[in-house]
């Protein structure tokens, strides 16, 4: 019985790696295409990596992905050059995207979407406030 189980869960972690591993495609297809969004497919494939140490260490060092990771985890915010470079290469890409499309319901569409995601990019850079209460004075 227990060979079945960790049979189970040998093929359960298999499965995740996968998993993790496509939402990391995803994530890395999302820095060069601004409809898709990087960061929440790096924290899924974070995730899914969660139960291999091996994996889950790499992904957190990675130069490419780990800022997101650690500075989601620990609400440090980002960097104030990763808000201007992830904003800029957004909005490059929009208008490339709104000027070879060259309809007008892309355009709206594209806006909408790179306003959005904008606003998330901003409120992500925001740290968390701990806020601890204060002593009382009696």
């Amino acid at each position: 019985m227990e060979s079945v189980v960790n049979t189970y869960m040998s093929l359960k972690q298999k499965i995740l790696v996968i998993i993790g591993f496509l939402f990391l495609g995803l994530g890395l297809l999302g820095i060069v295409l601004p409809v898709l969004p990087t960061t929440p497919f790096v924290l899924l494939a974070s995730a899914c990596f969660a139960s291999n140490k091996k994996l889950s260490g790499w992904l957190s060092k990675s130069k490419l992905f780990g800022e997101y990771i650690v500075n989601y985890k620990e609400r440090n915010g980002l960097k104030k050059t990763t808000v201007a470079k992830s904003l800029s290469f957004l909005w490059i890409m929009l208008f490339l995207s709104m000027y070879f499309i060259g309809a007008l319901w892309a355009v709206i569409l594209l806006t909408v979407v790179g306003t959005a995601v904008t606003v998330h990019i901003l409120v992500m850079a925001k740290p968390k406030i701990n806020i601890e209460p204060e002593e009382s004075i009696e």
